[in-house]
């Protein structure tokens, strides 16, 4: 029987155009071979509390290894293993070698630690317009209000950007494609989000979608020993080809192992995992867990153990990202009081866990066995 990967592959084939020394995409058995290798892998999408964005975490004049490391090692004592870790183009472009130091001080600090990340390179969310340089503050009482899209509108509407885009990814693989201590590559976030809170986007569906075809072919002439992947999230049809989008197809057919985002109740979840199973590749869940949508540790984690999904929830240390606060809170500010629940992060940015049952939970998960979710102790009231 055809996989729904081989079904697609012919549709998207003619899009990619592959160098001849470009090394192939993964089969499923290449894929399932490296994931066999992994522990069950469970983190978060990090930026440290002092960061509101990509930016701001990685420019020489606000690099706070002591803050990063302190952290990491918040997350390598709750038993978490992975960060999802946003890179960005502009940072490549103002000083490569500098960008480059800072990576490898960021993977020395978390290999101590015994985590690998899994890198972001592009993202089509929130401000279209990045600019280097100090960061604004947070906007009060708004979730993630100083994040950033990259590339940048602008960059990509000059077609004479493609050769610096060219430049950067091969650059940032090239140096670290065959670093053990890289758990993989994501090649660009949620890449068909409308980030609709911002006006005078228009052709960027299209923009995007012509990029991220070069930017595989580009990755995979960089030749990296780690998988590739860009993770689907809005739909709820993964199963049938003819209701995948042209973006949603390209993700599917051209990443090394299957990644996805759920912000639902915890039956979403699972009936997401079983539609990805089809493509007969390992499963990496890079965003999850917003409490107030119905998407918890609680519900979420555990499946995510029992069927062997990897787990990299959204938020981590309460900061400037400002992301215990809800999505609604672009239309109505958090400004007089706190919303009832956090929405996403595990700690306050003192280190205390939000809700000490969750870290609890994330720790017992991981060290169990892969696929066994341990018995929860029962709570007996006092005699």
């Amino acid at each position: 029987m055809k996989t729904l990967a081989t079904c697609l592959l012919a549709t998207v084939a003619a899009l990619v155009a592959l160098p001849a020394e470009a090394r192939p995409q993964w089969t499923p058995a290449q894929a399932k071979t490296w994931y066999a290798k992994q522990p069950w892998l469970v983190g978060s999408n990090f930026a440290p509390a002092n960061a509101i964005n990509q930016l701001e975490m990685w420019q020489a004049a606000t690099w706070d290894p002591k803050r990063i490391d302190y952290e990491l090692g918040l997350a390598q004592g709750i038993g978490m293993n992975t960060m999802r870790v946003f890179l960005h183009d502009q940072l490549w472009q103002q000083d490569p070698e500098g960008f480059k130091k800072r990576i490898d001080e960021f993977l020395t600090i978390a290999a101590k630690h015994k985590i690998k990340p899994l890198f972001v390179l592009f993202d089509s969310c929130w401000d279209p317009v990045p600019v280097l340089g100090p960061q604004h503050p947070p906007i009060p009482g708004v979730h993630n209000s100083g994040w950033v899209q990259g590339p940048g509108l602008p960059a990509m509407r000059d077609p004479s950007q493609e050769g610096r885009f060219k430049a950067y990814v091969q650059g940032v693989i090239g140096a670290f494609g065959k670093d053990d201590r890289v758990l993989g590559w994501d090649l660009w976030n949620e890449p068909d989000n409308g980030a609709d809170q911002y006006k005078g986007q228009e052709g960027k569906q299209e923009l995007v979608l012509a990029l991220l075809t070069k930017v595989y072919g580009w990755a995979r002439e960089a030749e990296p020993s780690q998988p590739l992947t860009s993770g689907v999230w809005q739909h709820d049809d993964w199963k049938t080809p003819g209701a995948l989008t042209p973006m949603e197809q390209l993700q599917l057919t051209q990443s090394d192992v299957i990644s996805f985002h759920d912000y639902n109740w915890p039956e979403k979840f699972q009936d997401r995992v079983n539609q990805l199973k089809g493509y007969g590749r390992p499963i990496l869940c890079t965003e999850y867990m917003a409490r107030g949508n119905g998407s918890t540790f609680d519900g979420s984690l555990p499946i995510g153990k029992r069927e062997n999904v990897a787990m990299m929830n959204w938020g981590f240390v309460d900061g400037k990202t400002q992301t215990r606060l809800p999505w609604d809170s672009w239309k109505k500010p958090y400004t007089m009081e706190e919303p009832t629940i956090w929405f996403h992060e595990v700690f306050h940015t003192d280190g205390t866990p939000y809700r000490q049952a969750e870290v609890d939970l994330i720790r017992s998960l991981s060290a169990a066995p892969k696929g066994v979710v341990p018995v929860a102790k029962k709570l007996t009231s006092a005699k």
